[in-house]
């Protein structure tokens, strides 16, 4: 894929899944922003997700990463 399909891609991942996510503003309330959003880019598959595609426009993913 090119830099262009993993911005769109993420973009769609975000509308779709993340935006009103019941999870997000359940640990938002419960235990703050700052560690809803940790729980977001760290145990949510979504998440997960979207990061690597983050770290393919960083430029810091890596190949071996993706066999895993």
């Amino acid at each position: 894929m090119d830099r262009k399909k993993w911005l769109q891609r993420a973009e769609e991942l975000m509308n779709d899944y993340c935006k009103g996510c019941f999870l997000y503003e359940h640990n938002k309330t419960e235990i703050g922003k700052r560690q809803a959003h940790r729980f977001c880019i760290s145990e949510c598959t979504v998440g997960l997700e979207i990061k690597k595609y983050g770290d393919k426009l960083a430029g810091i993913y890596k190949e071996e990463d993706k066999k895993s």
